[in-house]
């Protein structure tokens, strides 16, 4: 297996549809997986209305592996005994890619973004890719991608995972999952994005020692550097998640454009 170079998308900053608007960033603490996933769904349909501008949702989550729309549930090795003593949810969600794990100490980063038209969900996932690698090289992490796979790697482990969906409208939801101090244990309930030969790590394993703030910050602006996106720091209060959207005077017609689409999520 031979390593790619970090390459970027050609032009990453020109990937969100109006690059001039800010990004609403919230830092959400520690949401259900379910929940989040609502709010995704919620943020996707009210940023194609445009009821809403671009937003990066940053949390964590109680354990939960979830398995997108190429999963196998035999890359989940647990029993469902085993995996309720663990406290360990399941959830078949709709991302491309097989099947991953959340948990506490693992920043989860979900963007809902609407993209260019001319760009696709590989110019995409490259720039996450790129966030990420930024990110990690600010604690002197020498990361790299790694060719066939999407994510983030040092050496033959992952330390960031990727799962995207692209919905029609070029709106994105799902997005990616840095190991920052996260019990490396429960990987080994399944085969992490269907990979059997390789493995995962985490910052803490590698030696940084950090804390979710920092990481959360530095993502953060890592993601409005290679974006090249101005921040702006909001609640899910002010964002109105979790409550019925407020009356807008946009048409609720479908989008036009093409259907959904999803990345691997290796």
């Amino acid at each position: 297996m031979t390593t790619a170079r970090p390459r970027p998308p050609a032009s990453p900053a020109a990937l969100r549809e109006d690059g001039r608007a800010p990004i609403a960033v919230v830092d959400a603490g520690t949401v259900p997986y379910t929940t989040a996933w609502a709010w995704q769904r919620e943020l996707v349909d009210r940023r194609r209305r445009d009821a809403v501008g671009d937003v990066l949702l940053l949390l964590e989550h109680p354990r939960v592996y979830t398995l997108g729309r190429r999963a196998s549930r035999d890359n989940v090795l647990l029993d469902d005994a085993e995996l309720a003593r663990r406290g360990i949810e399941v959830v078949d969600v709709d991302r491309g890619g097989d099947v991953t794990y959340h948990g506490p100490g693992q920043l989860v980063g979900y963007p809902v973004l609407r993209l260019d038209g001319v760009h696709g969900v590989v110019d995409y996932v490259r720039a996450l890719e790129q966030v990420l690698l930024v990110a990690l090289a600010r604690f002197g992490v020498a990361a790299e991608r790694v060719e066939g796979y999407t994510g983030v790697w040092v050496g033959a482990e992952k330390v960031a995972a990727i799962g995207v969906r692209v919905a029609a409208g070029g709106v994105t939801s799902h997005g990616f999952a840095l190991n920052v101090d996260c019990d490396l244990d429960d990987f080994a309930g399944i085969v992490p994005c269907g990979i059997s030969d390789r493995g995962v790590c985490s910052l803490a394993s590698l030696g940084v020692h950090t804390t979710m703030t920092e990481v959360r910050q530095t993502v953060a602006a890592a993601f409005a550097e290679v974006l090249d996106g101005r921040l702006e720091h909001r609640t899910t209060s002010a964002l109105d998640l979790g409550h019925p959207p407020r009356p807008t005077a946009v048409a609720t017609q479908p989008a036009a454009g093409p259907g959904p689409r999803d990345d691997e999520g290796r």
